[in-house]
């Protein structure tokens, strides 16, 4: 009987001894730390420890998924250890260098990106400015029709701020508005032609301009407006299409275009082709971007 008692006084001995040996949470976490900082496979990740009554929870990041299980081996094999709770994430090398990568150094790299140029403008020819063009054909009173469209080129070039914005030579497109003969012993003839529309750089545009306008009235006589031909010719049509500017830029036109139209005896109207015509635009001509460069 004593000798079972003894036994037994032995047996709680050994565990009050052992259960007095066990590890405290304090030192069961500083031996996890020092284990992953000494372990190769465990070093790229940064985690903590914590212990509670002998449940390790392992906090932090890990560059790869066997860094995260090497820190979790190592926790559970510790001493002391009833439970591990890896809380550890992983987070690869290149995502954690972009996510700590400083504020300036990324507003300095966005900086370093060149803006794009803003886009052209167009150009705005503005109401009132003259047209001078050359007519592709022969009109006159007699010999055109009403409705008839003709064709022509522009004579001298227009510029906006110092850049040619609609060169010599652009196509232009106009339609005879009235065509009437001269009477045999009374009434007058009449010519009036419109600018409908000029190509520039490819582009066609519609175009509001005053009407061109001659009349002869009068077995003899003419009005101002009649074309003689030469200089005189070239100034006649400018100030009927555009008043002081058009006159001077029509004389000019003139001198190099010599014969621009003639009026018969029979006092009908006729320009021959080549004749130099200007005409006033009544509203702004909006050319695209393209157009200007």
């Amino acid at each position: 009987m004593r000798s079972v008692k003894f036994l037994c006084f032995l047996a709680i001995m050994s565990i009050s001894i052992a259960c007095s040996r066990k590890p405290s949470d304090e030192t069961i976490a500083q031996d996890v730390e020092k284990k992953v900082s000494a372990e190769p496979q465990a070093q790229p990740a940064q985690v903590t420890v914590e212990a509670k009554g002998g449940k390790v929870t392992l906090k932090g990041t890990a560059k790869s998924d066997a860094a995260r299980q090497a820190v979790e081996k190592i926790a559970n094999e510790e001493p002391g250890v009833t439970a591990v709770d890896d809380q550890v994430s992983v987070e690869p090398e290149e995502m954690a260098a972009s996510t700590t990568q400083a504020p300036g150094m990324v507003q300095q790299a966005a900086e370093r990106v060149p803006l794009p140029p803003p886009p052209p403008k167009p150009v705005v020819v503005p109401a009132g400015t003259v047209l001078t063009i050359r007519t592709g054909k022969a009109l006159g009173s007699k010999s055109s029709q009403v409705g008839t469209a003709f064709t022509g080129s522009v004579a001298t070039p227009i510029s906006i701020g110092g850049k040619m914005v609609i060169p010599a030579g652009s196509l232009i497109t106009g339609t005879v508005k009235g065509a009437k003969k001269a009477g045999r012993f009374k009434g007058a003839a009449v010519l009036t032609l419109s600018l409908d529309s000029v190509t520039v750089q490819r582009h066609q545009y519609n175009v509001e301009t005053q009407t061109f306008d001659q009349t002869s009235t009068g077995k003899g006589k003419r009005t101002a407006g009649m074309v003689v031909g030469g200089t005189g010719a070239g100034a006649a049509i400018g100030g009927l299409a555009g008043g002081g500017t058009g006159a001077a830029i029509g004389a000019l036109v003139g001198v190099g275009a010599g014969t621009i139209g003639a009026a018969t005896g029979n006092r009908d109207i006729n320009l021959p082709a080549e004749s130099a015509l200007s005409f006033k635009l009544t509203q702004p001509l909006t050319l695209k971007p393209s157009s200007a460069d």
